[in-house]
């Protein structure tokens, strides 16, 4: 019996393999030949300013690499603990950087509010640009349910 189990996980295996290789590389969709506006959002709730800044670069990663032209919408939704970087006092310098080079190129980043009320977080006290929502997680939930690519590096 487990030479059977062996055999069948063996022949899936290859099998799975061999329709990867027939289906060939899948298209990008957003190159000249294939072109498509995306909308996108990235999700970030860990409190480490190296989280941050890895996900700021992420986003402009995204940005670089699709281009402008491609994208429709772009957005990144904090909530809980990851609202903590963006807090204008004692802010890390590359999280302020990035931040501000994503707001002024059209990005937007949602700052939960039910976060800044449980966490006395008053908006004035957060890095200019960023966009009151009423819930990190209803805000994720709203996208998704739009059809925007859902982005959690």
């Amino acid at each position: 019996m487990k030479l059977l189990r062996w055999q069948t996980v063996v022949v899936g295996g290859v099998l799975a393999a061999s329709a990867v290789l027939v289906a060939g590389p899948a298209e990008a969709s957003h190159t000249a030949d294939n072109p498509k506006k995306h909308r996108a959002f990235f999700h970030l709730t860990e409190s480490d300013p190296q989280r941050a800044s890895a996900v700021l670069t992420n986003v402009q990663n995204f940005i670089d690499v699709v281009g402008w032209k491609n994208i429709e919408a772009l957005e990144l939704v904090v909530h809980g603990p990851g609202l903590k970087p963006f807090i204008a006092k004692g802010i890390d310098a590359d999280v302020k950087a990035k931040a501000e080079v994503l707001l002024t190129g059209g990005v937007t980043i949602g700052a939960c509010q039910i976060t800044m009320s449980r966490q006395r977080i008053k908006p004035e006290e957060l890095i200019e640009g960023l966009t009151a929502i009423p819930s990190g997680v209803v805000r994720v939930m709203e996208l998704q349910e739009k059809g925007y690519a859902y982005i959690r590096p």
